[in-house]
């Protein structure tokens, strides 16, 4: 059979190492090895009842049909709502645009906002999926190094010193994957005003919002109206695989964003929707809550203990379930040292390089998306294999 021709822009996806470390872990469980996963950024808890209930409810109602692009004006609402109730932060419902996952937030607001050949400024490390689907669109990425001194975070400083003539956005999660650091409130101020000089748009991912330990949870709306802030019903709400979203845009953005949407999507999922509006309510919120505090438990047992172990983590982590630690002292090849971890201990976690080319062969990044006895037994497993490796 004839090949046929690819696209550049395919070729050049970076993938994810990831996917190797769980093919390594599914051949493994196939030879009858109990394996400990701590490389999957998804909450271990399942969807709460109230929200399956909804849903179901949704189906038997006959709920089936498209809504609207921009999403069912009752959800629209109820974010709105939330944001009032949670930040007391007033949002037209209006600029609220419900989305399939986070991911198509971002696929909206790139498309937005970007031409092909301009770009959008991205912490390394950082999320890989975003620089992937700006590549996809035929837009560039600019990679800032980030490092403990700015939290693993961009600011105003290097902002000014990346920007181009062809930037037209800068992009930032708080709190962030890999590194679980929340942005400083005031970095958060200096940075929107830096860009903001420049004519540009702060794209403010906040799909961790709610899991956030030390600090008071905020969002980016209480800064500024004129930025782009991204939201998703996947982590803190524990709806990954309902893929529903949103985003709140400022006003001038509604009506381009509703054409791009409907040539896209055409519409988010209908019974996702209906039952994220169960997921704002205030008893559900209680157990979003509940959850959040289990995952402080497992934060506040792992951090001390991988330190403990010989890992370094220069910036605690705050807020979402990871820990992005340094693992230097052990390897230079972190893609090489987990794999065998992983056949040697049965414990998988996402080596550095997945999150960009800053120093990544030095780190891993460590889920706790596991029971606290699950992890306990991680630790030991970890410690062990060091032991003998060193």
């Amino acid at each position: 059979m004839t090949s046929r021709p690819l696209s550049n822009r395919t070729r050049e996806l970076s993938p994810f190492h990831v996917m190797d470390i769980l093919a390594q872990a599914k051949a493994l469980s196939e030879q009858g090895r109990s394996i400990i996963h701590m490389e999957v950024g998804e909450p271990d808890f399942s969807t709460a009842d109230s929200i399956v209930s909804a849903g179901i409810e949704a189906l038997k109602q006959g709920q089936t049909f498209y809504t609207p692009a921009l999403g069912l004006p009752e959800l629209r609402e109820a974010i709105s709502a939330y944001y009032q109730r949670k930040f007391s932060v007033q949002v037209d419902p209006e600029r609220i645009i419900v989305t399939p996952g986070a991911s198509g937030a971002i696929q909206l607001a790139i498309t937005s906002l970007l031409d092909a050949g301009d770009n959008v400024l991205l912490s390394d490390p950082g999320y890989p999926c975003n620089r992937n689907i700006a590549q996809v669109l035929a837009s560039d990425t600019v990679s800032v190094p980030v490092g403990a001194e700015s939290y693993y975070q961009l600011n105003a400083q290097l902002a000014e010193q990346y920007w181009n003539e062809r930037t037209r956005a800068a992009m930032v999660a708080t709190p962030s994957n890999p590194t679980g650091t929340v942005l400083p409130l005031t970095q958060l101020r200096e940075l929107d005003k830096c860009i903001s000089e420049k004519g540009g748009v702060l794209i403010v991912d906040e799909i961790y919002q709610g899991l956030v330990y030390d600090s008071s949870d905020y969002t980016a709306l209480s800064v500024s109206d004129d930025c782009f802030v991204i939201n998703s019903f996947s982590k803190y709400f524990g709806m990954t695989g309902w893929r529903v979203g949103w985003m709140v845009v400022p006003e001038l953005y509604v009506d381009a964003i509703d054409r791009i949407a409907q040539n896209i999507f055409l519409a988010p999922p209908t019974i996702s929707q209906h039952a994220a509006i169960a997921a704002m309510q205030e008893d559900t919120l209680v157990e979003h809550d509940r959850r959040r505090d289990e995952f402080k438990k497992r934060r506040d047992f792992l951090l001390p203990a991988l330190k403990q172990i010989g890992f370094d983590i220069a910036v605690e982590p705050r807020g979402a379930f990871y820990i992005y630690a340094n693992c230097e002292r052990f390897t230079d090849d972190s893609f090489s040292w987990v794999k065998q971890m992983l056949d040697e201990q049965g414990v998988a976690i996402t080596p550095g390089i997945d999150f960009g080319d800053h120093q990544a062969n030095l780190h891993c990044r460590f889920a706790y998306t596991q029971s606290l006895p699950v992890l306990e037994q991680a630790v030991d497993k970890i410690a062990s294999f060091i032991h003998r490796s060193l």
